[in-house]
């Protein structure tokens, strides 16, 4: 009876989770290739902040890590940027994912301050199920489910391997 309600549940909610799926399998891709210029464009930004922040508080307040290159008067030039100390203004150039990718990897990267955590949870409980549940697919006594015992070990092993490299 367990085995039948296993593979009922896997497949649903296999087939009910097929989007998610696709979207995290796609943000994890993308995500690998964060810190280089893949897939991003250029925007030009221009805010007004604060006059008069030093070098050390104009990335906070830009929420930016920039490297300082020098100070000429009142302006400060960044990487890809020039703040002005007296009127506050920053000008400035930053590389980002197009909107759909970047927010597939907002959601991939979702933190308990998220309002989607919850979906981060439900989807990691949920592939725990489907590595639970595998083992109730097939009877024991059965070729296949032998063979996948070898395929299960080798995966482990290579996840052991993948922790340690």
């Amino acid at each position: 009876m367990t085995s039948k309600w296993m593979r009922v549940i896997h497949r649903y909610l296999g087939f009910f989770l097929a989007g998610i799926m696709a979207m995290y399998a796609l943000s994890g891709m993308v995500m690998i290739y964060r810190t280089t210029d893949f897939l991003k464009e250029e925007k030009h930004m221009q805010k007004t902040l604060e006059p008069g922040l030093n070098a050390e508080g104009l990335g906070p307040a830009l929420r930016m890590r920039l490297q300082v290159q020098k100070e000429e008067g009142d302006i400060i030039y960044f990487n890809d940027g020039t703040y002005n100390k007296v009127t506050g203004e920053a000008d400035y150039t930053v590389k980002e994912l197009p909107t759909l990718l970047h927010k597939m990897e907002t959601i991939h990267k979702a933190t308990v301050n998220s309002p989607l955590y919850f979906l981060n949870i439900f989807f990691g409980l949920s592939l725990l199920f489907f590595v639970i549940s595998t083992f109730w697919m097939f009877a024991p006594q059965t070729k296949i489910f032998k063979k996948g015992l070898w395929f299960t070990a080798g995966g482990i092993m290579l996840t052991i391997i993948l922790l340690y490299v």
